[in-house]
C-alpha cells in the first residue's frame, strides 16, 4: 500500500510511479536509481538530464492497465523501487 506524501522518509521519494518520471539525481540515489545490471530496461527509455536527473519512461507507449505487458511494467517498477511511495525505508 502506498503511504501518503507527508507519510514519505524524504522528500525525495516520489509519492507514486507514473508513465513518465523525473527522478532528480537526489531522488535518484535515494532510490538507487541507475543500477545497470537491474535498469537495463528501464535504461533503454531513460536519459539523463544535465542536472544529473533522470527521465524515466515505463513503456514505449503511454501507460494503459488494460494492457498487460504494461500493468507488468508497472508492477516490476514498484518491486524494483519500494522506496517509492513510502513502503519501506530509504537505502542509506
Amino acid at each position: 500500500m502506498l503511504s501518503m506524501p507527508e507519510k514519505l522518509p524524504a522528500p525525495e521519494i516520489p509519492n507514486f510511479l507514473a508513465w513518465l518520471n523525473y527522478w532528480s539525481a537526489a531522488t535518484a540515489q535515494a532510490i538507487g536509481f541507475p543500477d545497470p545490471a537491474r535498469d537495463a530496461d528501464l535504461l533503454s527509455r531513460a536519459r539523463r538530464t544535465a542536472s544529473g536527473g533522470w527521465v524515466v519512461r515505463l513503456t514505449d507507449s503511454p501507460l494503459d492497465l488494460d494492457q498487460p505487458d504494461h500493468l507488468a511494467a508497472l508492477l516490476r517498477a514498484y518491486e524494483r523501487f519500494p522506496e517509492i511511495g513510502g513502503r519501506t525505508t530509504p537505502r542509506e
